[in-house]
């Protein structure tokens, strides 16, 4: 291969990377860009002949040094960054700020992190006398990073055996029928077992790996790494600097700078599809019963032809027992009127079974957004972010993110974890820099993470957050490591408090001491003060010298009546307690007794006395103050005295909700929104929910409707575990006392936005007068205006999304792009906060036009 020819071939690698079968986005995006690059390649070709016109002996170091430095940027996901480390990443980019004296620099900084998928390809497989071919042309990639299973669907069984599979991604739970293969191949007449089948599938999994990158300006980027790369071969040992090599290095940088500004304008595009605002999708609405206060249109949902599915799955939540009726969910009042049941008012109804109905239903809330307790998004979070934050921007109190930590993919989880140091520093910068935007200059947030990935957290935080760092608490692990040789055994986790501003909220907790550790003591301190006695139990005391009571009179009657306070006899020490009722040796402190348990009432020569002159047990007249400390402690950075973690939802990752509670009521209000964009299981959003806190929840996945949907809606029926046992939590949510009304939908996702993008096939470039490197080559381009309807003739363009996607929810969708809160929702219209209104049905294309189109 000569040095010409290498380069054309890694240019084509950095262009197009590897090739992907299936169908896609990426797939669409390959191929859109193997296009372009196939008409640019012939315009490169006649540049590079016509300027080594007058230097033909420069024409092989040309290609050499092209290749030299392009091939460092090739990646398998045709992303650009650093493929292999040059010679001087010593200068790559700045290891100090004016403001900083140390950064963290890491290789994929420059890059949004899109996702990690494995790049499938149709693939023949033998052994042992067995063939089986696998067809990877119809797997849809994933939409996100959600881990999701293959599923190996029998196609045919050839004339020379060959077991052929069409592949695919799991959907709601489907799975692989092996029963069947083995069948069909016995059918046959073949002899395949079903651990020969399983190791045909192990083999086609086997396959790459890849993390899909965008760079953020790529053009940027390149230029400068070209610049840094020119540096040696500029200056260290080249040749005698006269005329000729002069124009010979112009030529290189004349033909490197072309080929980036055309490389870089494909990832650019990415940029902007990857940063455009999305459309929200399949919304619904979950409101308890008692919330909808029209009787009569009550009456119409119960009589519904889909109430028989709400029943369903009421039934299914383990809400209401198998025998419930729908009559059951009225009761007759004393004054003989049918009413609401008490009992079952807090049954949450999903809007999902009543569309028809669901626009009356909200038509009963004067602020529609500011009824609702939460939303929840079923989205790739770097694209809620992005989204919603025009909506939600400055207005919440507290974050909390329990992120997939710095290790090795595991099975437990069921999103994937091999996020390793810069591709997961690239994950959460991305996430963290875009969430600030979202708190409040008062509020919070909390990152949870292990040993694997504290110091780039640590690092990551005090560089988005101006260090306003606040604690690096200590949470107690679920299981200790079971002992790996040459370290000690792993028993905690982190978890880093920051906050936006000088002047964020915080309230102290408090927690009860271990019993151990309260004692009764004496309350004398150093220095006199006067007036130097105190009255005790009607004994004038004083202190000894050089020291004073620290309590002032007014609290020390106080303290005694409260019992904690108590006199002591230096002789015999019998202890004597505050008691109106002068029971003497029979006192036993009643219903105190419960409320200060340390205070020794079981001994024998315990008084109860109003007054006292001499001791009761010996007749001595020496005295002791002894006082008993508060049995609670101000709560600090260790937070080992709770679990951490919780099984309650079969979660692998479940946050407990105790640890929760102390984030939310540390950090926040009753009223006061707080979020959660890697949700999990749901914790965050059902303690922000049972502790009268409104909250927003991100995460993806099918656990989003087979876990979080169903704990919410469990939650707003009244969930009594968790922290729902504990006194404080009791008084605000019990089970008379819950119920609660919230929206989820999903998110339009990036792949989804790539694969209805509609990009011509055709002639890239618009004429001779335009710099085809430079121009912007997709201006003629449709991208997503499939969704307009336009009628040349009058002038007229109207949209209709659903030639994009069914179910969009337009009202959502403006209120997100704008920024604008939801009053109302109407047939036809959305009325925001500040009175304006939208049409939803025929939108001016306009204001969508963010959503469809981009240059």
């Amino acid at each position: 291969m000569t040095k010409e020819e290498r380069f054309y071939k890694a240019l084509w690698d950095v262009f197009v990377g590897v090739r992907i079968e299936g169908r896609g986005g990426f797939v669409n995006l390959m191929r859109i860009k193997s296009n372009y690059y196939r008409a640019i390649e012939g315009l490169l070709k006649e540049d590079v002949d016509a300027a080594l016109k007058d230097h033909p002996s420069f024409r092989d170091e040309l290609f050499d040094k092209l290749y030299s430095f392009f091939r460092r940027y090739f990646t398998e996901s045709g992303s650009i960054y650093f493929g292999s480390t040059p010679f001087h990443d010593h200068v790559y980019e700045r290891v100090y700020t004016p403001r900083r004296d140390i950064i963290l620099f890491w290789k994929t900084r420059m890059l949004y992190y899109v996702k990690t998928d494995r790049i499938f390809r149709s693939l023949p497989v033998e052994f042992d006398g067995l063939k089986f071919y696998f067809d990877a042309s119809q797997i849809e990639n994933k939409k996100a990073n959600e881990r999701r299973s293959l599923v190996y669907e029998l196609s045919e069984i050839r004339e020379d055996g060959t077991i052929v599979f069409n592949v695919q991604y799991s959907e709601r739970g489907r799975k692989t029928k092996l029963e069947g293969i083995l069948k069909a191949a016995k059918k046959r007449g073949m002899v395949v077992s079903e651990e020969e089948v399983r190791r045909a599938f192990r083999i086609f999994e086997k396959q790459n790996e890849v993390d899909f990158f965008i760079n953020k300006n790529a053009g940027a980027f390149l230029k400068e790494q070209f610049k840094l790369w020119s540096y040696r071969y500029f200056w260290e040992g080249g040749p005698e600097w006269i005329a000729e090599r002069v124009n010979q290095l112009q030529i290189l940088k004349k033909i490197a700078f072309k080929i980036i500004d055309f490389i870089s304008q494909f990832e650019d595009e990415l940029v902007k599809i990857w940063n455009k605002p999305k459309f929200v999708k399949n919304a619904h609405y979950v409101i308890t019963l008692e919330r909808i206060t029209d009787t009569n249109l009550l009456r119409r949902i119960v009589k519904h032809g889909n109430m028989a599915k709400q029943i369903k799955e009421w039934k299914e939540l383990g809400i209401v027992n198998d025998t419930f009726r729908e009559e059951e969910i009225f009761e007759t009042a004393a004054t003989g009127d049918s009413v609401l049941s008490e009992r079952y008012k807090f049954l949450p109804l999903d809007t999902k079974y009543f569309k028809d109905l669901e626009l009356e239903i909200l038509g009963l809330f004067e602020n529609l957004d500011e009824s609702l307790d939460g939303w929840l998004i079923k989205s790739e979070n770097y694209q809620a972010l992005k989204t919603a934050l025009p909506k939600f921007r400055g207005r919440i109190q507290v974050i909390y993110i329990d992120p997939p930590f710095n290790l090795g993919s595991s099975d437990l989880f069921l999103y994937r974890t091999n996020y390793k140091d810069a591709n997961w520093a690239t994950l959460l910068e991305n996430r963290l820099a875009l969430a600030k935007k979202w708190l409040h200059e008062r509020g919070s947030i909390f990152v949870r993470c292990d040993y694997n990935g504290n110091w780039i957290v640590r690092c990551l935080m005090d560089e988005i957050f101006d260090s306003n760092f606040r604690n690096e608490i200590k949470l107690k692990r679920k299981r200790q490591s079971m002992g790996t040789p040459g370290k000690f055994e792993v028993e905690n986790e982190s978890l880093f408090y920051y906050a936006k501003s000088e002047d964020s909220f915080r309230k102290d907790l408090f927690v009860e001491k271990d019993t151990s550790k309260v004692k009764w003591t004496g309350f004398l301190k150093q220095g006199e003060r006067r007036p130097r006695e105190r009255r005790f139990l009607g004994k004038r005391l004083f202190p000894p010298k050089g020291q004073h009571f620290s309590l002032v009179q007014e609290k020390v009657d106080r303290l005694l009546k409260e019992h904690f306070l108590r006199l002591k006899c230096e002789e015999c020490g019998a202890i004597y307690y505050f008691d109106e009722q002068e029971s003497g040796s029979d006192f036993t402190g009643g219903s105190k007794k419960e409320n200060y348990k340390y205070a020794d009432l079981e001994k024998k020569n315990v008084f109860g006395v109003s007054k006292i002159e001499t001791c009761l047990e010996c007749g001595a007249d020496r005295w002791k103050v002894e006082y008993l400390p508060s049995n609670m402690r101000k709560l600090g950075d260790d937070w080992t005295d709770i679990p951490s973690y919780s099984d309650s939802q079969s979660f692998a990752t479940e946050n407990s909700e105790a640890l929760l509670e102390r984030v939310i009521e540390s950090s926040s209000r009753e009223g006061d929104i707080v979020m959660d964009f890697f949700l999990g299981s749901g914790t965050t959003a059902a303690v922000a929910q049972k502790l009268g806190r409104r909250w927003i929840g991100v995460e993806m996945g099918e656990h989003f409707n087979d876990v979080i949907l169903r704990r919410m809606k469990r939650v707003l029926a009244y969930d009594g575990s968790g922290i729902s046992k504990k006194k404080n939590v009791k008084k605000k949510y019990n089970a008379k006392r819950a119920g609660g009304f919230f929206k989820y939908y999903e998110l339009e996702q990036y792949e989804e936005a790539l694969a209805k993008c509609g990009y011509d096939d055709g002639e890239p470039f618009k004429g001779p007068a335009t710099d085809p490197y430079q121009q912007y080559v997709f201006l003629k381009d449709e991208k997503m205006l499939a969704a307009l309807e336009i009628d040349h003739d009058k002038k007229k363009v109207e949209v209709n999304v659903e030639n994009l996607y069914p179910a969009v929810d337009l009202a959502e969708t403006i209120s997100n792009l704008t920024g604008k809160r939801i009053r109302r929702i109407e047939e036809r219209a959305v009325v925001f906060e500040d009175g304006s209104r939208e049409n939803t049905e025929k939108p001016d294309h306009r204001l969508i036009k963010p959503l469809l189109w981009w240059e």
